[in-house]
């Protein structure tokens, strides 16, 4: 199944703030808010903090990073092809970090594909309900993909 990506992140390079999945089926949506860096980026801090929260109750939590690998991990474990869907390369970058648990370690994956749309004419926050909530664009990139 292809789940829709979204991140948000510190600024060009810098480090994973939230990250979200939208699955293709279902409503099973997939959203995990790590620890804040010591020095927020001040683009970030005035569009994307405020927002961080917009989320279901029930998503509504922050986790270390390893914590939030292992709980991406049970996330995808029942899907034997997941296809992950993003339209900007970061995206899929702090996606495969965060995959990562340690030196030589990862989480356990039966496998999965990496998918970078060209986005031309789309924009998260021309499109989303909540502009920079990593649900809200994942949510606004499916439906574009699928619209």
């Amino acid at each position: 199944m292809r789940y829709f990506l979204d991140t948000e992140f510190n600024g060009f390079g810098g480090a994973l703030i939230s990250l979200a999945l939208v699955p293709e089926f279902g409503d099973e949506e997939f959203y995990v808010s790590l620890p804040l860096p010591d020095e927020i980026h001040p683009w970030v801090e005035q569009h994307v903090i405020p927002y961080l929260r917009f989320v279901p109750p029930a998503l509504d939590y922050e986790l270390s990073r390893e914590h939030a690998a292992h709980h991406l991990e049970v996330y995808l474990a029942s899907d034997p092809d997941p296809v992950i869907v993003a339209d900007w390369p970061d995206d899929l970058a702090h996606f495969c970090q965060i995959l990562l648990t340690g030196p030589g370690e990862m989480i356990a994956l039966n496998g999965l594909r990496l998918e970078l749309i060209n986005g031309v004419g789309f924009s998260s926050a021309m499109n989303s309900k909540v502009p920079h909530n990593a649900l809200h664009d994942a949510r606004a990139l499916k439906d574009f993909c699928l619209g």
